[in-house]
């Protein structure tokens, strides 16, 4: 069996201000990098408002909807924008995440890697923000909850930014472990060690800027690693932002291309220990086109070494 591969062209559709660093131009360099691995290759459906249901209420569902523009942009906040396709685009991430779910756990494929955009890990119960419209990690989780019975999910998330909006709708989801790494201090914020969640299953894990891999790699054996083994998970969710990457332009982390490798390998050794492999990833950062592209080449080659 093959890693998967879940995209959609209207993810290219969602499109942002001249200078925007979440921009078309992220999604076509990853595409390019990918287009000589063997993967099994998915078209992502739009999801179903009764599977976003599970993360976010039908008004702010209804608000997303209204705000596209039938020209130009609409500015959500002062760095989210909207412009004609950007619904489509929204729906085809969260639909490639249940999609990947689904597949991963019917065992038709061993795992999965989500090209899509905008990204979703900022994006609050009622709040979009960062770039973010739908939760769609958070969403993952509660899909494979809620639809296909799972006890326990984790999702790690090794974006430089702060997973505020995964935190956000699994606060109060014993079912969910959610372990996120952030520098900090930077945007947005949120993400210190004392915000465990209502049932003390979530872990931060604040990095300081200009650390870098050896950093990275110390405070995941220390912390994180131990915690997914405890837990015990039947699925990972990876939210796999690559602006740690000492190149990115957002941030002052100093990872390698060979850290993201690392991070991925080991997640998929865990995953081989605990739940038979089962991971889905899903892109959210990283904005220097060349080390994102590398980066997330990396990532998937990974995830393909884990799938044979």
């Amino acid at each position: 069996m093959k890693t998967a591969l879940l995209t959609h062209a209207d993810c290219l559709g969602h499109v942002t201000p001249d200078g925007h660093p979440e921009r078309v131009a992220r999604l076509e360099h990853i595409l390019h990098a990918l287009e000589a691995l063997d993967l099994d290759r998915r078209t992502a459906p739009m999801v179903a408002d009764d599977d976003l249901l599970r993360v976010h209420p039908e008004d702010y569902i209804r608000d997303i909807r209204a705000a596209q523009p039938a020209e130009g942009f609409t500015q959500i906040d002062g760095d989210t924008f909207m412009s004609p396709g950007s619904v489509d685009a929204a729906y085809r991430g969260a639909g490639a995440v249940v999609r990947a779910v689904d597949l991963v756990l019917s065992g038709e494929v061993p795992n999965a890697f989500c090209a899509i955009r905008p990204p979703g890990h900022h994006a609050e119960t009622d709040k979009a923000m960062g770039f973010c419209l739908f939760g769609n990690a958070a969403l993952g989780a509660k899909h494979a909850l809620d639809h296909h019975g799972l006890a326990r999910v984790a999702v790690v998330d090794f974006d430089v930014h702060h997973g505020n909006g995964t935190q956000d709708l699994l606060w109060d989801e014993k079912r969910a472990l959610v372990i996120t790494s952030q520098q900090m201090p930077l945007w947005p914020g949120s993400g210190r060690p004392d915000e465990t969640g209502a049932y003390d299953t979530v872990l931060n894990i604040p990095l300081p800027p200009a650390s870098g891999g050896a950093e990275m790699r110390a405070a995941y054996e220390a912390q994180a690693f131990p915690r997914l083994r405890a837990f015990k998970p039947e699925l990972i969710i990876i939210s796999a932002g690559f602006d740690a990457h000492q190149d990115d332009p957002l941030a002052n982390l100093n990872w390698s291309t060979r850290d993201f490798a690392w991070i991925t390998a080991e997640l998929c050794k865990i995953a081989d220990e605990v739940c038979e492999g089962r991971i889905v990833s899903t892109l959210e950062g990283g904005y220097d086109l060349n080390a994102l592209a590398e980066a997330t080449h990396a990532h998937v080659e990974e995830l393909m070494k884990a799938a044979r």
